[in-house]
């Protein structure tokens, strides 16, 4: 069974570089526009509970704005500590809207 898609932004709404946050069927999610391309992870940093969405993106790793902890968006993995991650959520584009799966 396919996990259901929800609407969580237009492609317009995120220029490259920028992430947002968005709750999701009860779930806090951080979305960002990489290169055109569009990931989604959970927003609470591990660490202290920090919202990623609200980040600096460098490349594909976003900044925690707390304490600096940093996550590949592609992967959701640590930038320091690979075996720490974060969930990442499916993502697809169509007709201009970005919606996110929840599996």
């Amino acid at each position: 069974m396919s996990a259901a898609k929800t609407q969580v932004a237009q492609v317009a709404d995120l220029g490259d570089g920028q992430g947002k946050v968005v709750d999701v069927a009860g779930r806090s999610l951080a979305v960002f526009n990489v290169g055109g391309r569009f990931y989604a992870i959970d927003n609470l940093c591990p660490h202290r509970g920090g919202p990623l969405g609200e980040g600096d993106i460098e490349g594909a790793i976003v900044v925690c704005p707390w304490h600096g902890w940093r996550w590949d968006v592609t992967t959701g993995a640590n930038a320091n500590n690979p075996a720490v991650r974060v969930s990442c959520y499916p993502v697809t584009v169509e007709q201009g809207a970005v919606f996110v799966a929840l599996g």
